[in-house]
């Protein structure tokens, strides 16, 4: 019976791969953790393409009715984005409200986000966001 040894490259090799792990594990345990929810400073909220995107207006239909003619898939969310001017604070929050509890109303997984801009928009986007 013939014992076959590891030729040196080999086993150079498998130190290397063994301490690339080892270094990858550290820098893993290492990192802190964030809370679901709040982005760290200088980052945006991910969001998926919307599959639908409703922008309140006149001759629109309420988004109620929005809702109704859509199809939603359970896994898809309703992100409300409210960008306020400081002195507009208060009726963009009310306005992202009112669109988050009627498609709340309707089963609709919802989230709002609120955001300080020069112009004053409030819109809602269904997409395919991933849940924490």
């Amino acid at each position: 019976m013939t014992i076959r040894h590891a030729l040196p490259w080999q086993l150079i090799l498998a130190d290397l791969a063994l301490i690339l792990f080892l270094v990858s594990l550290a820098a893993l345990a290492g990192m802190g953790t964030i809370q679901a929810g709040t982005p760290r400073d200088g980052e945006t909220i991910a969001v998926a393409p919307a599959q639908a995107l409703y922008r309140p207006a006149a001759n629109v239909p309420e988004i109620g009715e929005w809702l109704d003619d859509q199809a939603i898939d359970p896994r898809a969310t309703l992100s409300v984005f409210a960008r306020y001017r400081t002195e507009d604070k208060e009726a963009s929050w009310a306005e992202a409200r009112r669109l988050a509890e009627t498609a709340q109303m309707r089963g609709v997984s919802v989230r709002v986000v609120l955001t300080p801009a020069e112009q004053t928009d409030v819109y809602a986007s269904l997409a395919f966001d991933a849940h924490k």
